[in-house]
């Protein structure tokens, strides 16, 4: 399973859909992906045209949105706990808790962002 973060979701249905393709390989490679509520959210607040929200809607529904929930908050805050520079960095360690906790492997597009979590692996 593969878990996307806000940044990937953008490019890949925003503006020049620079990672259109992308998506797109890993849809007709059978990859099941998945969305956050975490990246609902931050994606939601942005500035989306009524067609950016369509093309989100058709591929990721927000009512399959992965929830945050207790599990994922636990492991957030021991994420917290343990990195060194956590401060401002709380909505992607949540991510990151959600990816952890279900399995996936995260796709962003800000690798910096997640490269100290232990045990999370990037795409």
């Amino acid at each position: 399973m593969i878990l996307i973060d806000t940044s990937a979701l953008i490019d890949s249905l925003c503006g020049p859909r620079r990672s259109g393709q992308t998506l797109r390989s890993f849809i007709e490679g059978g990859e099941r992906i998945e969305v956050p509520t975490l990246v609902v959210y931050e994606w939601l607040r942005g500035p989306r045209l009524p067609e950016e929200v369509d093309a989100q809607e058709a591929l990721f529904p927000i009512n399959r949105a992965i929830a945050f929930g207790a599990p994922e908050a636990a492991l957030a805050a021991r994420l917290y706990r343990s990195l060194a520079r956590p401060r401002g960095r709380e909505i992607d360690l949540a991510i990151a808790a959600c990816a952890l906790e279900h399995g996936a492997r995260l796709w962003t597009l800000n690798r910096g962002d997640f490269q100290d979590i232990p045990d999370l692996e990037l795409l």
